[in-house]
């Protein structure tokens, strides 16, 4: 038989504000370049490391219609991994202690975050322009 699962709104923004209950206060936010892995519970390897921001003390607003709008994040810079030419293309938001849960797309426009650059040197400013998480069921 075929799903047709509908939550109330309420059900909704309370799984999104679970979101922020579990990265907790200043999650960070690693930017890579490389092959997305299957999930957060998946190791990283050789993919490099480009950035890493600090998120806001609180991860986002209470969601509101089911999606979660990420607090304005403070710019970050390349790290050394960050090469001339090199392009961001996911990223990962773990807990300030590291426990990863999100992984997700990057892109200038149209992905799961967004970002001013997806090509990233080292020593560059990196600046978030967007970040939502939507439940649509």
């Amino acid at each position: 038989m075929a799903s047709n699962l509908k939550y109330s709104a309420s059900l909704k923004n309370a799984q999104q504000d679970a979101i922020t209950t579990k990265l907790g206060a200043s999650a960070v936010l690693n930017i890579y370049s490389g092959s997305q892995p299957a999930s957060p519970d998946t190791a990283i390897g050789a993919q490099v490391l480009l950035a890493s921001l600090t998120c806001n003390a609180t991860f986002a607003p209470a969601a509101s219609g089911g999606v979660l709008t990420l607090n304005s994040i403070a710019n970050g810079t390349g790290t050394a991994g960050a090469g001339a030419g090199t392009v961001a293309t996911w990223y990962r938001l773990t807990t300030s202690g590291g426990t990863a849960h999100i992984d997700g797309t990057v892109g200038i426009s149209g992905a799961d975050l967004n970002l001013n650059n997806t090509n990233i040197a080292t020593g560059q400013t990196v600046s978030v322009t967007s970040s939502t998480y939507t439940n649509a069921n």
